[in-house]
């Protein structure tokens, strides 16, 4: 499994719960752009409506600019590839206060290559959260300079 994009603010931003493997309805182009890391998730999320999921605001710059469609929108929605009892399982979960999903990292699987998508049930951390969080890394920093 070779990762190919990570989406580190969601790490800082956001404290998992669950996290679930989805594939991701692509053009072909945009295949090869995904496996060259021409893919950003920053700022991107999944919602859930008509009981399927859709990934919304991941950007995917194209792969040959020259040789893209007209029309294409690197910014569309996407359709997400999981099964009904998960989408079920999901919209469940969702409607607790506070909780939504986010894409975590994308990736590529078995001898095929085939992309997947690691989305993760998740609840936003608040500022104290989060400046707690930065001074735990900057003392154990600290403590890896000193044992060396």
């Amino acid at each position: 499994m070779g990762i190919i994009i990570e989406n580190k603010k969601a790490k800082y931003d956001y404290d998992v719960l669950e996290k679930i493997e989805a594939g991701i309805e692509l053009r072909g182009f945009e295949v090869k752009a995904i496996k060259n890391g021409k893919m950003g998730l920053v700022g991107s999320y999944v919602i859930i409506q008509n009981n399927q999921a859709w990934l919304l605001n991941a950007d995917i710059s194209p792969y040959q600019p020259k040789n893209t469609p007209t029309d294409y929108d690197s910014k569309r929605t996407r359709k997400l590839l999981l099964k009904k009892s998960e989408i079920k399982n999901l919209i469940g979960r969702i409607q607790e206060k506070g909780l939504t999903l986010v894409p975590f990292k994308v990736y590529t699987k078995g001898k095929t290559g085939k992309i997947k998508l690691e989305i993760a049930l998740s609840r936003s951390r608040k500022k104290v959260d989060k400046r707690e969080l930065i001074k735990k890394r900057d003392i154990e920093r600290e403590i890896g300079r000193s044992i060396k």
